[in-house]
């Protein structure tokens, strides 16, 4: 069974209007509040796949920073060898110190070069492991406000078959709170 909010707004809208043919002014008012609810739910559900992907993705861009950082800085470490290598033979051998010094300056310029981009790597993951952990507090938000206004569908329904207003009042009440969960979701 497949979870489409769109679907199951329209499903919703239509059993609300159906109802409404009752020609019953408290079947109507719950009605009209099982179609607000449906557009809510939808909107919820669907912002909240939304955030859940852009979550996914910017963990795995953080994943992929990672693996530049990992491969500058293994560059680096590599040309520090290379560095303290001529350093050795530059040490022993007087008759080509000119060629072993360019090739320390090489190395230095070239680690210099790669703990730069290592230090950028590691800052965008930073940022790709913050903006993941937003989505994600943003997906686990709208999932809360999602349940609770279904949950007040769900009540609105139980509302028209037993023509009790506790129910509604109840439904309208959740729909209030999964409202105010969703605008936390993104306040926050």
């Amino acid at each position: 069974m497949s979870h489409d909010p769109a679907l199951e707004a329209h499903e919703h809208t239509e059993h609300a209007e159906h109802a409404a043919h009752a020609r019953d002014p408290f079947i109507a008012k719950v009605s009209i509040t099982v179609a607000v609810l449906a557009v809510m739910a939808a909107t919820a559900g669907s912002l909240e796949t939304v955030e859940g992907g852009r979550a996914i993705t910017e963990s795995s861009e953080a994943v992929l920073a990672q693996d530049k950082a990992t491969d500058s800085w293994n560059e680096y470490q590599a040309d520090s060898l290379k560095r303290h290598m001529y350093e050795i033979a530059l040490a022993g051998n007087n008759a080509r110190a000119e060629d072993y010094r360019g090739e320390i300056g090489k190395d230095r310029e070239s680690q210099a070069k790669a703990r730069e981009k290592a230090e950028d790597a590691e800052k965008d993951r930073d940022l790709r492991l913050r903006e993941s952990a937003k989505h994600e507090r943003r997906h686990h938000w709208l999932t809360g406000a999602a349940t609770l206004i279904e949950i007040g569908i769900a009540l609105s329904t139980v509302a028209i078959i037993t023509a009790r207003r506790t129910f509604w009042f109840s439904a309208m009440g959740l729909g209030a709170v999964g409202a105010g969960l969703f605008a936390f979701a993104y306040l926050n």
